[in-house]
């Protein structure tokens, strides 16, 4: 196998998923009860075998650099690794100007590493993807470029770059975020548009950085300047995520951009089927991450024999839910549940307390959140947002990290 190098952009300022990025940049969002958004990519590297990555922080990087330094060490005795390379303003005084730029402030990286192919891969994304897959079939394609893409209802496309393909899967158009997406020929409704997942032939990723830094009307971004630029007069592929295989699965085609309060809350619905879209039990497809010591999750009855009643839920480790109902609920790491509480659709990021007769309906709970006893929310907006709670179009409610309710 060529020698490949991964970068991970993971410096997303998430502003749609505020107040959970409030103190932490996208990537570092907790995710699924025990996980962040981050270890999704870092996953599908690692369990692909790919193992030399950069991980590029900007925005509110210090919860992000932390998990890092919990979650995942390499084993000194190689050469491979996962490094976190914040933004230091190499080429000039200036941060990250956009994709493009992040990459080329750091491709001196690249060049310690003589790799033959660059993976430029997002962060904050949720997913399951064998990298080793779209790498070969870049090598087969003779690729310079090559885009990771999925269908998408049209409705919902207009949040991506739109791309059209010829039958060889060459791509022939490529617009970002068009107002009026193109459908795709076989089917009306949907269209076909980027994950923002790449490989380059390195020496054509140097070439296209470097036209790119020269062009003063450029913004610096692979989506918005560096395809369009670059598809007419190259080698660049399409390679189609539905494709993608992984061992023990039969479809692992589901992805989501989490970039909303909607998508995030919705994403972990998903995981509540009982067979989701997104298996994260998979032996031969481990979904590394920190876990804390903490002991096991308990389920009790109170002391006058009232049980709890949970049903389509997840709970970490350190949990304690007491004579209480859940629904629906995904809860991370520590999180308390009084007695006769009724907590349904809900999220919690970790370590959170609710007291007694509580209820929320579609609720995300960020970490070192106290409800006290009697308190509802996510029935009245009006109530909730007299609180100084956000609520999102749909009716989500959020509860920024460290709030105390009562």
């Amino acid at each position: 196998m060529s020698r490949t190098l991964a970068m991970i952009l993971a410096g997303g300022e998430g502003k749609r998923l505020y107040p959970l990025t409030k103190s932490r940049s996208k990537p570092a969002v907790p995710f699924a009860g025990n996980m962040r958004i981050i270890d999704f990519a870092l996953n599908n590297f690692v369990n692909s075998d790919f193992l030399k990555i950069y991980v590029l922080t900007q925005f509110k990087s210090q919860s992000l650099s932390i998990h890092l330094g919990q979650a995942w060490h390499l084993s000194g005795v190689t050469d491979n690794f996962i490094q976190t390379v914040p933004a230091q303003m190499r080429m000039g005084k200036h941060w990250y100007e956009g994709t493009a730029d992040a990459i080329y402030q750091n491709s001196k990286f690249i060049g310690l590493h003589h790799p033959d192919h660059v993976c430029v891969f997002g962060g904050d994304h949720v997913y399951k993807m064998n990298v080793r897959e779209m790498v070969e079939y870049h090598e087969r394609k003779q690729s310079e470029l090559t885009v990771c893409a999925i269908r998408m209802p049209l409705q919902q496309a207009s949040r991506f770059g739109v791309i059209e393909i010829d039958d060889d899967y060459r791509m022939i158009g490529f617009v970002e975020k068009p107002s009026h997406p193109k459908p795709l020929p076989d089917d009306p409704t949907m269209a076909l548009v980027s994950m923002g997942n790449y490989v380059f032939e390195t020496e054509f990723l140097y070439s296209v950085l470097e036209a790119d830094a020269k062009n003063v009307n450029s913004a610096h971004d692979f989506g918005g300047d560096v395809i369009p630029a670059v598809f007419p007069k190259h080698r660049v592929f399409v390679y189609d995520f539905s494709q993608n295989t992984i061992k023990g699965e039969k479809d692992c085609s589901y992805w989501r951009d989490v970039g909303t309060l909607e998508t995030f809350w919705q994403s972990h619905m998903d995981l509540l089927h009982d067979r989701p879209g997104l298996n994260l039990i998979n032996p031969k497809w481990p979904m590394r991450s920190y876990y804390p010591p903490l002991p096991a999750a308990k389920v009790l009855s109170d002391s006058q024999g009232n049980n709890s009643v949970v049903v389509n839920s997840i709970l970490a480790s350190g949990c304690q839910v007491t004579a209480a109902t859940l629904v629906d609920c995904v809860l991370g790491f520590g999180v308390q549940v009084g007695a006769h509480a009724d907590i349904r659709a809900c999220i919690f990021l970790g370590k959170a307390h609710v007291g007694e007769n509580c209820r929320l309906n579609r609720v995300i709970v960020d970490k070192n959140v106290y409800i006290e006893d009697g308190i509802e929310i996510g029935f009245d907006r009006e109530a909730d947002l007299k609180r100084g709670l956000t609520v999102s179009e749909t009716g989500i409610v959020v509860i920024p990290k460290g709030y105390k309710v009562c």
